[in-house]
């Protein structure tokens, strides 16, 4: 892209009171921006409003500083392995999943190991994964477990990058791969310009994905965490994947508000059961009411996919850990209290009620299965056995 087309559209982007709708009418009517900004105020007042009219007449004050940003931005393109592009409406590059959104982005910013011509071969074979930005240890371990084995089968993992289970996802995914492997690992899709990191403990992950995947916004370079953005960044994540996994999520999770766009788009939605007492359970439960996928397994998620496995992969998915699949070196007594446990979060004295082991004994046998990784304390007083890893 040339410096004077990015110009071109950054100033529609920025124009105030000209939204996606109104500039790809625009687009549709007059072609690139350039020829947008050169139509009289007659020809434009024919597609837009008086006051849109007004303000494509005045080049915004913040363009010339947000054109130099940008302009520089891409030119450090190049350096090690890391790509920088910026894709725009129209363009053959342009994502062809996005194309049926109602609301597509008029620009895409990317910064990855993938190029913007690899990105829409490797959604062929993808899956968002989301859920809870504070899900129980079981919960963080089953994004990471389920990514894993997913991208083994050689899907790519498409998340958010918030905390919790996206973070996990992305981690799982990266864990996927082989040495050697120039596979897209997994896309994050940020809420933020590209060239900040947010929330900044994922610093050291976004740099993982850079490496070996792709990050993607819709918004320009300096924009801040703004709470909006997030939830509307969701129907990219939605768009861009074949189907969407929850892991956990509770009834006013936004992780519901991707498999929502993603089932209106005629997707696969996929959820994992858990706990009935569990509040980060109650939103992948009312999916499944609502008809998404019970999914216990990775397994489950390619079968219903009808995903074939690459024969890069050996033909196997490698399968999430289950308590029946790993022997677990523990003593009778500490059977007795794991048993006790089960795997809904349990408070000490209903646990205590269970086992009838006195309380010093029994928080010093849960200390040990803490530290062994079988048992995690939870918030509020609560414990929780984990599926071993």
């Amino acid at each position: 892209m040339e410096r004077e087309e990015l110009a071109g559209w950054l100033r529609l982007t920025l124009t105030r009171g000209v939204g996606n709708e109104a500039a790809r009418k625009l687009l549709g009517a007059f072609g690139l921006p350039d020829a947008v900004f050169s139509q009289s105020s007659a020809a434009l007042r024919q597609v837009v409003s008086q006051a849109q009219t007004t303000q494509l007449r005045v080049e915004p004050t913040e363009l010339a500083a947000l054109l130099e940003t940008t302009w520089t931005w891409l030119q450090a393109t190049g350096t090690g392995s890391t790509q920088r592009d910026i894709v725009v409406l129209g363009d053959a590059q342009y994502p062809s999943a996005l194309l049926t959104l109602e609301d597509p982005p008029l620009m895409l910013y990317l910064l990855g190991a993938g190029q913007a011509s690899q990105l829409t071969g490797s959604l062929v074979n993808s899956l968002a994964v989301v859920g809870s930005r504070n899900p129980t240890p079981q919960g963080a371990a089953n994004a990471r477990n389920f990514s894993k084995a997913l991208g083994q089968a050689g899907l790519t993992v498409v998340s958010g990058l918030a905390l919790g289970v996206d973070g996990a996802a992305h981690e799982g995914a990266l864990d996927s791969l082989t040495p050697g492997s120039t596979r897209l690992a997994t896309v994050a899709v940020v809420g933020t310009g590209l060239d900040r990191v947010y929330p900044k403990h994922h610093f050291e992950l976004a740099h993982r994905i850079a490496q070996n995947g792709l990050l993607i916004s819709e918004y320009p370079l300096g924009t801040p965490p703004l709470p909006a953005n997030f939830p509307k960044r969701n129907r990219l994540i939605a768009g861009l994947a074949q189907g969407t996994l929850v892991i956990e999520a509770a009834l006013r999770s936004g992780s519901l508000i991707t498999a929502r766009l993603s089932a209106e788009q005629g997707k696969e939605v996929f959820a994992i059961p858990g706990s009935i007492h569990s509040t980060q359970s109650h939103g992948c439960h009312s999916l499944i009411k609502q008809g998404a996928k019970l999914v216990e397994s990775a397994q489950d998620v390619l079968e219903e996919m009808k995903i074939v496995i690459q024969a890069e992969f050996g033909g196997a998915v490698v399968p999430v850990p289950t308590p029946d699949d790993t022997a677990l070196n523990t003593t009778d007594s500490d059977q007795v209290l794991l048993d006790a446990l089960g795997f809904d979060p349990v408070g000490l004295d209903a646990l205590q009620a269970r086992c009838s082991l006195e309380t010093a004994a029994l928080q010093a046998q849960l200390m040990t299965l803490e530290l062994q990784g079988q048992v995690a304390r939870l918030p509020g007083g609560l414990f929780q056995r984990l599926a071993p890893s």
